[in-house]
């Protein structure tokens, strides 16, 4: 039977109880009041429908994972003030691409993650900038307060946009969590003025953070030395929610950390000594994307592929070690002229080791007896004791053939062992001719169980052979505290006694 086309059809079709009403002739009474509870039922199970879909929905956005930022005491305009310091200072010392295209290209995702930021996590003081170093290294860094640097080798490793994003969203979750100075925040005996010198010199790490982190004060290198494993895990969590807000697949972190941890030799990339694998780092990405929502179309693989080839037709980019040897040999910058040199230069001998010694407390961390006729320097995350002309700057960098150094390296695991291998590795980075002498000895240092290795290196600043002591223990705060004796191959035996001497002094306060 044909059903007018100005009359809907019956009940999911959109009959009205309006028209059964008045059609009582085609439909009995009784039929007519069935028909019209049949499609009250239907209605009333519609919208339970629509509200179970929006509950759904509403489920799904509930569902992501809250991300809460760390205490931290010092101020949002003090992170700016420091990233902007910071961000001088990487200018100076490493050399930007300054290229329009690949530069444009950058830019155009760090505008679109900024403006994706969630509301709770923004901070109206912070100063973005978006910058490329025209470096071969996987590397990327964002500074306190806005400023973010990624290494020409990640755009060329990139397979997508989005997997360029996923690195920029990742580090910027760092800023805006603002984790760089929350880690400074535990550790309370540092004021706010100390912090320059370390932050960069920690973020960019190796031999380039080592030449920029000169001239801090000991113990403050744990703050910014990498990022504990909570805050990665935060900062995979946010980033990926930020990338799903700018219209990016967040899986596309996940993909892209893949392609990281399998770059970059047996040693890794830069990347990831500061940013530490939280634990399935990839699964608990692809596990929080199911809760995400991508908002809107993104743009396609275009303009990747034109700025990769248009990086393709470079001069071959540097490493960033290349690029800080470079500079040490020219005797100037890496990024400008005239910004690094060769000063107090190291002689070919040294007076030998007094046999009278003298007792120096160093910062709130420990103190220590040396001998007399051996002077404190500090640098860096670290303070030195070695005698005259021992010690000296080769290239803005610290370099020096006799005597014991202190420092303190951040760290996340409780086994020492564990521990000490990792200071080695990172030690392994900035001094590439460094080998191990046997297994290493457990040891009381400074009152703790401790780890002794003895290994071979090739100094710097006379190219001879080096006989190098590690002892490390763990500090109560969870950081490593280490020492490390220095001299000639051929005089360590007249050492081995002296050195024994100073680590068997130390005192952990």
């Amino acid at each position: 039977m044909g059903v007018p086309t100005d009359e809907p059809s019956f009940a999911g079709d959109g009959w009205s109880s309006t028209r059964l009403r008045s059609c009582p002739e085609r439909f009995g009474r009784v039929k007519v009041e069935e028909m019209m509870n049949s499609t009250a039922r239907f209605r009333r199970g519609r919208a339970l429908a629509l509200a179970l879909a929006v509950a759904w929905q509403a489920g799904l956005v509930q569902a992501q994972t809250k991300v809460t930022a760390p205490d931290n005491k010092f101020k949002p305009a003090e992170d700016v003030e420091l990233g902007q310091k910071a961000a001088q200072e990487v200018r100076r010392q490493l050399p930007l691409l300054r290229n329009e295209s690949v530069d444009s290209f950058v830019d155009d995702i760090g505008q679109r993650l900024v403006e994706a930021v969630p509301a709770e996590y923004r901070h109206p003081e912070f100063r973005y900038t978006f910058d490329v170093v025209n470096a071969r290294d996987i590397n990327a860094f964002a500074l306190p307060g806005g400023p973010m640097f990624i290494n020409r080798g990640m755009i060329a490793a990139a397979k997508t946009e989005g997997e360029v994003a996923s690195v920029m969203a990742h580090e910027w979750s760092h800023g805006v969590l603002r984790h760089g100075t929350a880690q400074a925040s535990k550790a309370q005996k540092y004021q706010f003025g100390q912090l320059a010198g370390q932050v960069l010199g920690a973020i960019v790490g190796g031999t380039a953070g080592a030449v920029i982190a000169q001239g801090s004060q000991f113990g403050l290198g744990a703050a910014f030395l990498r990022f504990s494993r909570d805050y990665e895990r935060q900062a995979d969590l946010l980033g990926s929610q930020i990338m799903a807000r700018a219209g990016y697949n967040p899986r596309d972190m996940a993909s892209m950390f893949r392609t990281i941890s399998k770059q970059g030799g047996s040693r890794g990339p830069e990347w990831l000594s500061s940013h530490p694998d939280p634990g399935n780092r990839s699964a608990a990405i692809e596990k929080e994307a199911q809760s995400l929502q991508v908002a809107g179309p993104v743009r396609g693989q275009g303009d990747l592929r034109a700025v990769q080839a248009r990086l393709e037709q470079m001069p071959r980019a540097r490493s960033t070690e290349e690029i800080m040897k470079n500079a040490r040999t020219e005797g100037r910058g890496a990024g400008e002229e005239g910004a690094m040199g060769t000063s107090g230069a190291v002689a070919g001998n040294v007076e030998p080791p007094s046999s009278n010694f003298r007792t120096y407390t160093v910062g709130n961390i420990f103190e220590v007896s040396v001998p007399e006729n051996w002077r404190q320097e500090g640098s860096g995350n670290s303070v030195r004791f070695a005698p005259q002309g021992a010690a000296g700057s080769l290239g803005g960098q610290e370099v020096f053939t006799h005597g014991v150094e202190f420092g303190v390296a951040g760290n996340d695991t409780p086994n020492l062992q564990e521990a000490t291998s990792a200071l080695l590795e990172a030690l392994s980075r900035t001094n590439p001719e460094l080998r191990q002498q046997g297994r290493a000895q457990r040891v009381d240092f400074g009152g703790r169980e401790g780890m002794r290795v003895l290994l071979r290196n090739v100094s710097e600043a006379t190219g001879q052979q080096e006989a190098v002591v590690l002892n490390a223990t763990l500090l109560d705060d969870g950081n490593l505290f280490y020492s490390i004796g220095v001299a000639p191959a051929n005089q360590f035996n007249a050492y081995q006694r002296t050195l024994q001497q100073v680590n068997g002094s130390v005192r952990l306060r």
